[in-house]
């Protein structure tokens, strides 16, 4: 049986599950299943099915979506989708850590905001849904709360160049000190402002970028840090 909180959870993403024991195996970690009495199935095989529905769901939402672009473009932008960060931002949103089950060590250790492990317990959820409900009750969750609601009004953001990861990836490669961001100028009205942001990396890697945001003008800054060593953007995800 469900505790009465799983009813708040059931709430929160719409559907109210027929096998109840799909939902708990769905939250329950391994760390939990090996103290428990009480013979209680972890999640891993759930997080196994859940990634294939998962990966299957977003890549059919891009292709319809964007059926001009090639293969290699779109398993970038799925690749940024369904990545641990995002998915751990999407589970941290409905919560997720609050119900999840886990044995005293896993619990000691801050196991309810581990990213990792919120965004294997959402690929959990999202098999738990498929079983229970079908591909359409996985493919509704998956469109709520994993995908942006309007995918094309992001392709900017899916399909852009990462420079500020490319960038930090190379320090991380030479054991570099990692770089640091700050605002140096802030131009224009409130609603049209440009931002100059400049980074510095590695004590004598020095450069500015501007944009209509913060995030973009950073951007740009670690593009031309990249300049000045040579290294190429990475597409994101």
């Amino acid at each position: 049986m469900l505790d009465s909180s799983f009813e708040k959870l059931q709430s929160a993403i719409g559907y109210r599950f027929r096998d109840p024991n799909l939902l708990l195996e769905a939250l329950t970690h391994s760390s939990y299943a090996r103290e428990a009495s009480d013979h209680s199935r972890d999640n891993e095989q759930l997080e196994f099915l859940g990634d294939a529905v998962l990966n299957f769901l977003v890549s059919a939402r891009l292709a319809e979506a964007f059926p001009e672009y090639e293969e290699g473009k779109l398993s970038r932008a799925r690749a940024s989708l369904v990545a641990a960060a995002h998915l751990g931002r999407v589970a941290a949103k409905l919560s997720l850590g609050e119900y999840l089950r886990f044995g005293r060590g896993e619990e000691k250790t801050g196991g309810r905001t581990k990213v990792a492990l919120l965004a294997n317990a959402l690929e959990a959820l999202v098999a738990a849904l498929y079983r229970d409900g079908g591909l359409d009750a996985a493919r509704h969750f998956v469109n709520q709360f994993v995908l942006p609601t309007d995918l094309v009004a992001c392709a900017d953001d899916l399909f852009s160049i990462d420079y500020k990861s490319t960038l930090q990836e190379y320090l991380q490669a030479e054991r570099l000190a990692p770089s640091e961001y700050r605002v140096v100028e802030e131009e224009g009205p409130e609603h049209q402002k440009t931002f100059t942001v400049e980074v510095v990396a590695a004590g004598n890697i020095r450069a500015q970028g501007k944009g209509a945001t913060k995030k973009a003008a950073e951007q740009q800054a670690a593009k031309a840090a990249l300049e000045l060593v040579g290294v190429r953007g990475r597409n994101h995800g």
